[in-house]
């Protein structure tokens, strides 16, 4: 069960690049969620992955002895989800479909992996603490960085230029 949950299905055995097929798949699941039950639904199952996943996360690099396997990609997914929320918030408070927003899902996906990838700031020092705790916590960081961008980005493209 912690290793279906860590990795996602298996999904984080796909290779090249695990963490993106992650955070692929955690943009998928934030749309189905997002239609399901809007915005509120998605930080539910924000706040659900990120303990769901610290827990299976615990449990599947103490089974392997390894801190961070790239196969664990539960992280990806509750990352990913913070930096979609603006998104969704934006499309559920206006009463839009969820892909009216489109640039704006592709947005956080592309600045949540460069975060990720990255890990700049308070994102590498979580990364560094070297427990299931750091695993999860890089990937929130990164989500929270990304979602804060896609925000000042979605700002300056309806507010600013007027798009």
């Amino acid at each position: 069960m912690k290793t279906m949950i860590a990795t996602v299905g298996g999904v984080g055995f796909l290779r090249p690049a695990p963490g993106t097929w992650g955070s692929a798949v955690g943009v998928g699941l934030a749309l189905g969620l997002h239609w399901l039950g809007g915005f509120p639904l998605l930080v539910i199952a924000t706040v659900a992955a990120f303990f769901v996943g610290w827990w299976a996360t615990a449990g599947y690099t103490a089974k392997t002895g390894d801190h961070d396997p790239g196969e664990v990609v539960i992280d990806e997914v509750a990352g990913q989800f913070i930096a979609l929320w603006v998104v969704s918030f934006g499309a559920w408070h206006a009463g839009l479909p969820a892909l009216a927003l489109y640039p704006g899902w592709i947005a956080g996906f592309v600045l949540f992996r460069i975060f990720d990838i990255t890990k700049p700031s308070i994102i590498g020092k979580a990364d560094r603490r070297g427990d299931a705790l750091g695993v999860m916590l890089d990937d929130i960081w990164a989500g929270v960085f990304a979602a804060i961008c896609t925000g000042v980005l979605a700002w300056i493209s309806h507010g600013v230029l007027g798009l």
